[in-house]
């Protein structure tokens, strides 16, 4: 996809409002959650819930569970819409077929002298290893440095979660060193290993990423 294609896509979905942005890969479309894609983010969420919930933090005390309540869910699509429309993240659904597979964000967006952002993401533990997450990070990518201009964008991951740390060796993501006590994961001060990428690493290496995991095969 060239950039003026991509860029277009984009615009039209921007201007589409509530729908968001829509990114694609070789495999995969990248978009907001919806509340339509309730039934289908609950199962591979409740399918998967040993192989996900070690590496995120704990739910606050009393508040509703989404992957079991409607309610609950349909307010995390509305929160996500509001930080969309305010720039301060932008989440996005995975899809493979139309079949929600797990997601990929820019949460805590900074501007002024900042500029930047932090990528986290998930996947479908049956769908690990297929390469879809390097995709999703790849496109999520180009649509933060491109389209909103940040400068830099953090991946923090626990050493020992092998899984996540795979997708940045595979983009070849800069490591910053271990942050000590960084996030507390699943009720635990955890440290972290930092990686990142700038904007300036982002243009010596978009031809790279975007012909190996953006453009059609």
């Amino acid at each position: 996809m060239t950039g003026s294609k991509w860029k277009f896509l984009l615009a039209d979905r921007l201007v589409a409002g509530a729908l968001g942005p829509e990114l694609r890969t070789k495999h995969l479309v990248l978009r907001p959650l919806r509340p339509s894609d309730m039934f289908s983010w609950q199962e591979v969420r409740r399918r998967c819930e040993d192989w996900l919930i070690p590496w995120e933090p704990l739910r606050p005390a009393g508040s509703l569970d989404p992957t079991e309540s409607r309610s609950a869910y349909e307010a995390r699509c509305e929160q996500r819409d509001r930080e969309r429309s305010l720039g301060t993240s932008y989440g996005f659904a995975i899809l493979e077929a139309g079949r929600v597979i797990g997601e990929c964000n820019i949460n805590n967006v900074q501007r002024g002298a900042m500029q930047s952002g932090y990528v986290g993401y998930w996947i479908d533990q049956s769908r690990a290893g297929f390469g879809f997450m390097p995709e999703s990070v790849v496109a999520v990518l180009r649509f933060a440095f491109e389209e909103l201009g940040l400068h830099r964008l953090q991946i923090s991951i626990v050493p020992r979660n092998h899984a996540s740390q795979r997708v940045v060796e595979k983009l070849k993501i800069r490591s910053e060193g271990i942050a000590e006590r960084y996030l507390e994961i699943h009720g635990v001060w955890e440290d972290h290993v930092r990686y990142a990428m700038t904007s300036e690493e982002w243009t010596e290496r978009r031809v790279e990423l975007i012909g190996a995991w953006l453009e059609p095969a």
